[in-house]
């Protein structure tokens, strides 16, 4: 039965045609090579897809990190990437400021308007909102951002953030409670304690000090004013406002600006007359700030004292006491007698050595601070200050000079 069935099976395999056997053959390679084909496809799509999810993926962290679309910014000509700076949503800074409420305003300047608010993890802030119109504010935030997020000091004011999202162009900084120098030096209703008055020199000299050799770069600040030190709620000064700020190469000493910017009464005399800018430019602007800080009395008329020294120009009237022997009468007349002299006596000296007429006789920042730091140290005597600008043989005074095209040409 087994030998009958093995005979059927071998007739039956030699009566299948060849032809058959090939096509059969064919058809499996084609179904093979198909699958491969396929298979391939498959995970060559399989890539494309797993690589488009990581792309888009990628782009929606950094879209919720940023606060902010990357295409943002480039009007500013900044790779906002490239510093060390958070970005803070717009929506964010609608409601700590309680949308830009005319009750939390603190204040305008050139930038534009400047707003406190609160953030949600209950820190205070103080928001510069750039002015549409403000092309000087325009070429202040891309300064401000440069500069601020690289350097950090504490007698500098901080800049937590900046908001590029939609037009609304903001920068945000740390909130300073006590506002501005100038509100408790020329303010009737504010005063300040001789102590605290030398400390908010010091801190301010320190802070120059900073910028002019300590900084990862040499930066000239270009516009210190008893405006722009803020006091925080220990009254300690930070130098605020950088949209002036010029960064000096190493082996570089001297600018030449094309325009002249700044406040009034505190350009140093080759500046305001011929755009010259060098360290020796804050030196100028601080020794104004000193004779300020003693006197009470500003360099453009407001003071607490008797009217009767108002119509003295500051330095005019610091120049004539120190010359006559009478330094102290120029000390603040609401600090009674309750100052120390050898250190306001010191402060005039010094201030009048910063305000000399030549930039290279003033003293530099580190200079400034040793004196400052030392009850020891004989300081030289000061030549003739700069009260008046000299133009084609005509005199003119501080005040007289205009100021045009707010940092143009920077």
């Amino acid at each position: 039965m087994a030998s009958l069935f093995l005979m059927g099976a071998r007739n039956l395999y030699h009566n299948v045609h060849p032809n058959a056997i090939s096509t059969a053959k064919s058809t499996n390679k084609l179904l093979a090579g198909i699958s491969k084909v396929f298979s391939r496809a498959i995970s060559t799509l399989r890539e494309l897809i797993m690589g488009l999810i990581g792309t888009i993926r990628r782009y929606l962290d950094g879209k919720l990190k940023s606060g902010r679309p990357k295409e943002d910014g480039d009007d500013f000509g900044i790779a906002f990437e490239a510093y060390d700076l958070d970005f803070i949503g717009l929506r964010t800074l609608q409601v700590a400021t309680d949308f830009f409420s005319p009750s939390n305003k603190l204040g305008h300047g050139g930038f534009g308007p400047v707003y406190k608010g609160v953030m949600p993890s209950g820190q205070e802030i103080a928001v510069k909102k750039l002015s549409s119109y403000s092309t000087q504010g325009v070429r202040e935030f891309t300064n401000e951002v440069k500069l601020l997020s690289e350097i950090r000091h504490m007698n500098l004011v901080t800049l937590l953030g900046c908001c590029v999202e939609g037009p609304g162009k903001m920068l945000v900084y740390e909130y300073m409670p006590n506002k501005s120098l100038d509100c408790f030096l020329f303010e009737k209703s504010s005063t300040l304690d001789w102590t605290t008055r030398f400390r908010i020199a010091t801190g301010v000299a320190r802070g120059l000090l900073y910028l002019h050799e300590e900084a990862p770069m040499r930066i000239l600040h270009g516009d210190i004013s008893a405006s722009n030190i803020l006091l925080d709620a220990k009254l300690s000064p930070k130098i605020s406002d950088f949209g002036l700020a010029w960064l000096f190469p190493e082996d570089e000493t001297l600018v030449n600006a094309s325009t002249i910017s700044g406040t009034l009464g505190y350009m140093a005399p080759e500046y305001a007359m011929h755009g010259h800018l060098s360290v020796k430019t804050d030196v100028f602007s601080y020794g104004i700030l000193l004779l300020e800080i003693t006197s009470g009395r500003s360099i453009h008329g407001y003071s607490h004292g008797p009217e009767s020294l108002d119509d003295a120009d500051l330095l005019d009237s610091a120049w004539k006491l120190y010359e006559a022997g009478k330094t102290l009468e120029l000390v603040d007349p609401s600090l009674g007698n309750y100052y120390n002299a050898d250190e306001a006596r010191m402060c005039i000296q010094i201030g009048l050595l910063c305000c000399q007429q030549a930039d290279a006789d003033r003293p530099d920042m580190n200079s400034i601070h040793l004196m400052l730091s030392s009850d020891s140290l004989t300081l030289p005597a000061p030549g003739q200050p700069a009260a008046l600008y000299s133009i084609d043989g005509e005199n003119y005074s501080q005040n007289s000079i205009s100021v045009t095209s707010i940092n143009e040409g920077r």
